[in-house]
Formats: structure tokens, sequence, C-alpha cells
């Protein structure tokens, strides 16, 4: 495959430009700085989708972080801890008790109920992949009153714990009852939630702009923030998303102080924003990020195995990390599906897709398979910086590989709603559409909700694969790590044979922000508690 390496080459070649002509002044927008208690951020995305339930998108998993909050969640270490409840088990482990703490209220007033924690996670067991394993063993999950919450099991599930306190990929938010109630396949229309700040509605702009008020009435825990877990203390009245397709906008307000913090830093042009005063370029996430391309199982022609195949062997990891991040300082190639370095970290199988492309050797397997042209219809989002280069160069690839590709432009949001779609492609469905994750969320069988089999009620693309659930349940009741080890790694080469997503690598993006935004905390999840603004 001939190498799409000059295309970063080129951005490299206008940032520079860019920079040799001095930073261009930005839209008019509301000088970020006149007001030191409100942070103005541009996200990775715009918000457009409001439940953070029925889509694993990381713009509204952030949104539900905003304005909701959750049971139990982990530290920096992986350590579950507690959050709006503290627990106990009993000694079969059967039984877990949880306790509301004091003063959690939703942001309508009303109190916080056992009622609500459980229709909240009675919904949520219903999306996520391992909430599904939690409610295969549930016998029982009932509120004997206002503040207890009793979760009674058919058999040990020992990572429950760890499962419900995920930070993602769909964490239990905790909702009103009445709300909770809602289908899991219908999207929620009322946005209450009992965490630090509240969704302004009114000042909600669907795709452009939304806006978070401090929640008066919350009362954070009484220890150190630390990821998810801790003490979330708001220190400032108003936190604004607004939404900057373009990057180089993007850079540019933050350099003239319109805006204070700018999720994602395309790397070619970091030049661009390097060296403007009072502005600080670091990396975001520490773990990282991988990239992955999902097949639709549903229809043809990834319904086949051989033509997944074909489609491992026609990309390189290579070429897309390189087009996507420009410089190999921010980007590394992985086979390790629960990312490279993690304790389940394991490369069997993974030499189609990380020695190369193959696209003499993927011809031969679509003929193998019969392919018949059927067009593949694959999705491309074109305004956000980490999701816009994969799906050129895949198209380039499988091209090259012998597939009819049909590449169809949109927004990150479009793809994100009509992913969610059964629908035959000609119809207004898809074929392969491709995203990131962050390490954490694919680092354990039971978070990454790629690795579902559950037909329909399996993540995007639907695969019904009894072999991957079989192997999910060995490692869920794996008695010592040696056993969870060797059923990561029977899952490591069932994906890379049976290609239930193609794993693309590891990348880490970097972040900007003004100098007076101080005590972010580091995470792979971005949160605006314990942040503060100073005066410049």
């Amino acid at each position: 495959m001939q190498s799409l390496k000059p295309l970063s080459c080129m951005k490299r070649s206008l940032a520079a430009a860019f920079v040799a002509g001095g930073v261009l002044s930005a839209p008019a927008v509301a000088n970020a700085q006149d007001d030191g208690k409100t942070i103005t951020a541009v996200m990775h995305s715009g918000l457009r989708v409001l439940d953070p339930i029925i889509t694993t998108a990381h713009i509204t998993r952030d949104h539900g972080y905003m304005i909701y909050d959750v049971l139990t969640a982990v530290d920096d270490n992986f350590e579950p801890h507690p959050q709006m409840a503290d627990w106990e088990i009993s000694d079969d482990k059967l039984t877990y008790t949880f306790t509301l703490r004091d003063g959690l209220k939703f942001h309508d007033g009303a109190p916080v109920t056992g009622k609500d924690v459980v229709a909240s996670l009675n919904r949520w067991g219903k999306r996520d992949s391992g909430g599904q394993m939690i409610f295969d063993v549930t016998e029982s999950l009932e509120a004997p009153d206002d503040k207890t919450l009793v979760w009674k099991l058919s058999e040990p599930f020992p990572p429950l714990l760890g499962v419900i306190s995920k930070q993602s990929a769909v964490p239990p938010f905790i909702m009103p009852e009445r709300v909770a109630e809602t289908s899991p396949d219908e999207p929620i229309t009322e946005y209450i939630g009992s965490g630090p700040f509240v969704f302004n509605k009114d000042k909600y702009e669907p795709g452009a702009s939304v806006t978070y008020d401090k929640f008066e009435d919350y009362v954070p825990r009484d220890e150190p923030p630390s990821w998810m877990a801790g003490g979330k203390k708001v220190n400032v009245d108003h936190v604004v998303w607004t939404t900057m397709p373009d990057n180089l906008t993007a850079m540019n307000a933050l350099a003239a102080g319109e805006i204070d913090y700018l999720e994602q830093v395309q790397v070619d042009l970091l030049p661009v924003i390097e060296n403007a005063p009072n502005v600080t370029v670091e990396m975001g996430d520490p773990l990282g990020f991988v990239t992955i391309g999902r097949p639709n199982f549903l229809h043809p022609p990834f319904d086949n195995k051989k033509v997944r195949q074909a489609a491992l062997l026609a990309l390189s990891q290579e070429d897309v990390l390189a087009t996507m991040m420009g410089s190999d300082k921010y980007y590394k190639v992985c086979g390790a599906i629960f990312g490279c370095g993690t304790p389940l970290g394991d490369e069997s199988g993974s030499e189609p897709i990380t020695s190369g492309a193959h696209p003499e050797e993927a011809k031969k397997l679509l003929e193998e398979a019969g392919y018949d042209g059927t067009p593949v219809v694959l999705m491309q989002p074109t305004d956000v910086v980490s999701l816009s280069n994969q799906p050129v160069v895949a198209a380039q690839a499988l091209r090259q590989a012998g597939f009819n590709v049909d590449m169809q432009t949109m927004d990150w949001q479009s793809v994100v709603q009509r992913r969610a779609q059964q629908n035959p492609p000609s119809e207004g469905g898809w074929n392969i559409f491709f995203t990131n994750w962050m390490v954490p969320e694919i680092s354990d069988p039971l978070i990454n909700v790629m690795l579902s089999g559950r037909g329909d009620d399996a993540w995007f693309g639907w695969p019904e694969d009894p072999e991957i659930e079989k192997l999910r349940d060995e490692f869920a009741h794996a008695e010592d790590q040696e056993a969870r080890k060797a059923a990561a790694v029977a899952m490591q080469k069932h994906v890379m044979d049976n290609v239930n997503y193609i794993h693309l690598g590891e990348y880490n993006m970097p972040q900007a922000r003004r100098n007076s935004i101080q005590n972010m905390i580091p995470s792979p999840v971005p949160v605006f508690w314990n942040m503060t603004k100073e005066a410049e």
C-alpha cells in the first residue's frame, strides 16, 4: 500500500505557513478571560445526543459526568470507591447492600432515593455489556427504604464493583425514577441529575453550544479527587462548551483568550499554539487512546468472516497512525486489544494488522469469499480532529484490496446517530465506521463493549458470537489472575481471527489551556470540578 505520510507533511507545511504569518484572528466570541467565574471550553465534538445510556459517544459521556452522579467510582489506581453510596458484601458474596450518603438531591430539589437508583441500574443493565452480565446472575435488585439498595445475586460475580465503578464507556449514571423508566431503546427527554452541574436547557444549542451551571446544593465528598472518585468541588459558576470544528480556529481563539481550554490539539498544527503567551500545551489522558474500525455484522459484505479478514489484511496500523498523528512521538503500533503494557495486554495473532498492509492477500480472501462488489458504506466524520483521517486511509487501502468503497462524509454526531441504525446500507444504514477509546475503556473484557457478542443486544455492529461470550464468562468467574489472563489471551486470538473489530493501534492527543486554568484533575475523562480560573 502506498503510504499516506505525505498528507501529514502537507499539514505541517501549512502549520509552518500559519506560524510565519503570525497567529490568525479567531471569529468573534465572548472573551473568556473577562469572566473569572465562567470556563469556556472547546471539546472534541459538538453535543447533540443527551442520553448517556443509549450511546457510548465520549462527548455524551462527558456531558453525563457534568450533570449526573454514580454510586461508586474508580480512582487513578482503578480501585472502586464510594461516591453516592457505601457498600457491604455478604460472606457468601451474593448480597451487596448499598447505603446512600446524606445530602443527595436532584436538580429539581427532590431527594435521591433507592427507587431512583434501582430504576437507573435496571435501564443501564439492559444497554451496557458488563451490566448485562451482572443482570444474568441477578436474583433481585430492590430498595427496602429510601436510603438502601439491596442487590442479590444467584451466584458470585467478583467483578461487580469494578463494572459499576468504571468511568466509561457507559457508566451507570443515576437519574430520577420517572426518567430512568424510559425504555432503554428510547432517548430520555428530561435531563435532571444530582451531579455537580446543572444542564441549562434554555442556553442549549444542539451541536453548537451547551451551558452548565454550578449546582449550589451539591454536597461533595470530603476526600481528595482522583479520576472519578473523591470530592467533586465546583469552583466556578458556569462552564460553556462551544463548538469550533476547525482546529486552527480553536487554537487562535485560545491564543487570543477567547476560550480557556481546548480538549484536542491537532499535532500537525502544534507550532501555531506552542509559543503563544499564557498558554500551556500538555498531553491529555496519560494512558492514551486506541483507534478502531467496527464492521457491521448484519449486512453484506461484512457478515462474511473472510471479507472481514480481508479488510484486516488490507489495513496497516502504521499508515493509519502516521496520517492521523503526523509524528511517531504521539502514536504506537500495538496489536493488543486490551492495550500494550496493561495487565491483560497480549499481541497474539495481530501480525496481519501490525506488519503493514497486505493488499494481495486481501484480494485472494475476497475471491475465496465470493465478494461481488457490494458497496461498503464507510462513514467519515469531518469535524473531529482525532477521527477525520482514519476513514480516508481506510477507504484507499480497501479500494487497493478490491473493495468497492462508498465513503460518505458527515459530522461526528451524525455518525453517532446513524451507527445506531440497523437499516441496510442502501436504506440509510452503514457497513463500517471508525472511533476511538481510552485505554482504560478497553483494558478489561467486561468493560470493553466491542467484545459483546450478544447480537441485537451487543454494541453497534451487533455480532452474534457465542464463543466470545463463553470466554467473557470464563474471565468473569476466573479464580485467579493466571486464569483471567488465559481467558484474555484466548479473546485476543479470537478477535484477531473473527475480526470483531479492527484494532488500529494507540495514540495520545495533546490538549491546551490558558495558564489561568489551574487544578485540572489528571483523568482520562475531562472533568470540570476542582478546576479553578485565576486572573492572568
